[in-house]
């Protein structure tokens, strides 16, 4: 009985939809102000480290898809960096969790100034469907001073692009 539902399955078409692609003059304008923004406060790219708080995954795979080919925000003149000792922003997902706590911390003290703090996702900002959990602090504004909040359980990598943006002519 298995078997032949396992074949009808592996022969089959995906059961999921295809992605929509933004819009063309969408991506190049957002691309454009990124750049122009960044270039200006800058002087240079921006430069991200992504640090997961204790999350369950899903902001991490939309900012992977945001660094993917069909955003590419390398084009917007982002990157993502291995060292915080190399970034501008402190990208944060996830409730801080009683075991990063330190961990955070010591990365906001290896990153220079100016260093912004970007709370990605509604568990970051609060700590969302995990707040009141034994193992979770609370929403990283509870141990770091945050510039950012990018709501959104996850959020899109345009809406991670457009905040990003916003907080760079933010500190114009």
């Amino acid at each position: 009985m298995l078997w032949p539902k396992l074949a009808k399955r592996l022969v089959s078409k995906p059961l999921t939809d295809r992605l929509a692609a933004p819009p063309e003059e969408v991506v190049q304008a957002l691309a454009e102000r990124l750049e122009a923004t960044a270039r200006a406060r800058l002087g240079r790219s921006l430069s991200i480290r992504e640090v997961d708080a204790g999350s369950c995954n899903g902001c991490e795979l939309e900012v992977n898809a945001m660094a993917g080919v069909l955003y590419d925000m390398e084009r917007f003149g982002l990157r993502i960096v291995a060292s915080p000792k190399h970034a501008d922003v402190l990208l944060v997902t996830g409730p801080v969790t009683r075991n990063m706590r330190e961990a955070l911390e010591r990365t906001r003290e290896c990153t220079p100034e100016p260093c912004w703090i970007v709370a990605a996702g509604d568990c970051a900002a609060d700590g969302g469907v995990f707040k009141g959990s034994y193992g979770v602090e609370s929403g990283v504004g509870s141990v770091l001073q945050v510039d950012l909040v990018i709501p959104g359980c996850p959020p899109s990598p345009a809406q991670l692009l457009e905040g990003l943006l916003s907080l760079l002519e933010a500190q114009k």
